[in-house]
């Protein structure tokens, strides 16, 4: 039925499982994806969106790295939002509502069509396990593959527990049963595992609900996209909608309350802090009357809609009472309740920045498995997790972000050196070098590495160099060429800026807060280098921010700069942290427990103080 032997394989047919599965097939890895069902391959259990706030940066670094999620996201878009518009370009993230169905058909067919992609439906129920080190699956029919390595991204089906009221039950997702047998054995190892929380609203029928009362919510006049490949823009689009709870809707939760697993112990693990309950939020925000909710279309021809901003567990009824009461719901008829649902993961201390386990070699772990929330978080760590499984069955050097190249390099160092109690959502705030990780420049900091480990293919290589070489002669251009005061001062007139009295540098005058590329083009020199050279938009947008913000980036530039100096201080592998009796009593805990690589990393730990580490440089006579 199978090969004598798999180089990789992934179990789990989720987000992270797809990318994990892409990644490894591409790069030559024979690869076999095992899945409980695989008509849900890529399924969104969640909201049926990709992108948002640094989640959007993380798909564009996913794709410019050669993973799929991208141009799957753009196949399957039926509206597009740039989000922060407002704020600077560090914060500008790229967000798209999906059609759920077309999503997962897309990604179903992206990897049919995968060379070195097989499939396989069942259970994973163990892992074959010899001298510490992975040697394959074993399959809920008894049935044994062999491979080199193992990437689990099983998401919240591990020994997963469905809440709704008082009413319980094993899945993984509604209407599928849990994954057995695999915490049980990990522990036997010698991991430590712990049980998280998530949950989802009702979904309810569109034709039930009144949009006339509602506010709508159209995106953007010039939708852009995710991936850097020539995938469909956006000519059409479907509006989402806006509405509020009221204080008459949170009464009415409250009379739930005592029905609630979150409030009467049945549920004891911690959700995510970022995307609370309904009733969370009327609980933890006493004060407030109303919290807004997004009504959010789940295809171009489903009726079928997503009430984002309405998660529970509450009992059913009282899920539909309270909901009837929201201004455009009066009518509503629900397609499915809402529920919480409690999982295993592993804290990720325990895995090396790579993925890979400290325990078991050649076993990997990819998604909510390590403690995550999100599509976005899942499918890079898939994908990092996938290339790190091919390179290591073939000798080559790892491959790791650092915190200035990738937000996926601040998402996997912060799980590895500060674990998670709580599902781990990415944040721009949550990445120090901001600027630098912009979702416009994805490509540019990345697909080199991703064209070098053999993932991105030739063609996105060329557009990467082709778009570095326009970027660069147009921002030459604005330094090297001056501008007309009597050509220039109508237009900052119009901006109430300073007027100008002598010709200078284009790139001085634009370096100004209120001048924009929209103004400088309606200068004939600029408009005119424009068409010669045959600019497009995205050239355009990077050749701005790297005028108007020049000084930000290089100035983090320089502070990355001195961040690496850090890095390249490795501590040897048995590093001995007991004999040196300067450290604090917590420092020598947590870095004998999680024992970094290097300095910086150390430095990063939860309870190392600069104390710590100047003692730690001392001794290693830095």
């Amino acid at each position: 039925m199978f090969e004598k032997e798999y180089d990789v394989i992934v179990v789990g047919g989720g987000h992270a499982g797809a990318e994990a599965t892409a990644a490894a097939a591409n790069m030559g890895s024979k690869t076999l994806l095992v899945t409980m069902n695989l008509q849900t391959i890529g399924q969104m259990s969640c909201n049926p969106a990709m992108g948002g706030i640094a989640k959007g940066q993380i798909v564009r670094e996913i794709d410019a790295l050669g993973g799929y999620s991208g141009i799957i996201t753009d196949k399957s878009a039926i509206q597009f939002k740039m989000l922060n518009k407002s704020k600077g370009p560090a914060m500008w993230s790229p967000r798209a509502q999906n059609d759920r169905m077309h999503f997962a058909e897309e990604w179903r067919m992206a990897l049919e069509n995968t060379p070195n992609a097989d499939f396989y439906q069942d259970m994973v129920t163990g892992l074959l396990v010899e001298k510490d080190k992975v040697v394959g699956v074993r399959t809920s029919l008894g049935i044994e593959i062999r491979s080199k390595a193992v990437v689990l991204t099983n998401g919240t089906f591990l020994n997963g527990l469905i809440h709704i009221g008082e009413k319980q039950f094993g899945g993984g997702r509604a209407g599928e049963r849990a994954a057995t047998g695999i915490t049980e054995q990990l522990v036997d190892f010698g991991f430590d595992s712990g049980r998280m929380k998530t949950g989802t609203p009702p979904r309810v029928d569109g034709r039930s609900l009144d949009y006339d009362k509602m506010i709508p919510q159209p995106g953007d006049s010039k939708p852009e996209k995710f991936s850097y490949l020539d995938t469909p823009v956006l000519k059409v689009q479907r509006d989402c909608h806006m509405t509020h709870t009221s204080a008459l809707v949170h009464d009415l939760l409250r009379e739930g309350f005592d029905r609630s697993p979150m409030f009467n112990g049945r549920i004891q693990s911690i959700g995510p802090r970022y995307c609370p309950s309904i009733e969370d939020k009327i609980n933890r925000f006493a004060d407030k009357d109303a919290h807004q909710i997004f009504v959010e279309p789940e295809g171009w021809n489903t009726v079928e809609v997503y009430v984002n901003g309405f998660s529970t567990s509450l009992p059913e009824d009282v899920q539909y009472n309270a909901l009837k009461s929201v201004k455009g719901f009066e009518n509503v008829k629900f397609f499915r309740p809402g529920y919480a649902i409690e999982y295993d993961y592993f804290p990720p201390t325990q895995l090396k920045h790579t993925l890979e386990t400290k325990l078991v070699n050649n076993l990997y772990f990819a998604g909510q498995i390590n403690g995550t929330t999100g599509y976005e978080e899942a499918a890079s760590q898939g994908l990092m997790a996938g290339i790190n499984a091919h390179l290591k069955i073939n000798e080559k050097e790892p491959f790791v972000l650092k915190r200035d190249e990738a937000y996926i390099g601040v998402l996997v160092d912060d799980l590895i050196t500060k674990g998670t109690e709580e599902p781990y959502r990415m944040f721009t705030s949550r990445a120090e070098y901001r600027t630098l990780l912009r979702q416009d420049n994805a490509d540019l900091r990345l697909t080199p590495m991703g064209f070098e480990i053999g993932l991105a293919k030739e063609e996105r290589m060329k557009r990467m160099e082709e778009k570095q070489e326009k970027s660069k002669l147009f921002v030459d251009f604005f330094k090297k060429t001056s501008f007309d005061p009597e050509e220039m001062n109508p237009i900052l007139e119009e901006l109430d800026s300073a007027s100008v009295r002598q010709s200078d540098k284009l790139f001085k005058v634009f370096s100004r807060p209120k001048v924009t590329m929209d103004h400088m083009l309606q200068l004939d020199s600029v408009s005119g280098f424009v068409r010669e050279n045959d600019l497009d938009t995205e050239v355009l947008e990077q050749a701005e921010i790297e005028v108007k913000y020049s000084g930000y980036i290089e100035k983090e530039k320089n502070n990355a700069d001195k961040l690496h100096r850090l890095e390249n201080v490795r501590i040897p592998d048995n590093f001995d942290y007991s004999k040196l009796k300067s450290l604090s009593y917590e420092a020598r805990e947590k870095l004998e427990s999680i024992r970094p690589v290097t300095i910086s990393q150390a430095s990063r730990i939860s309870g190392v103080s600069p104390a710590d580490i100047s003692v730690l440089l001392v001794f290693l006579g830095r």
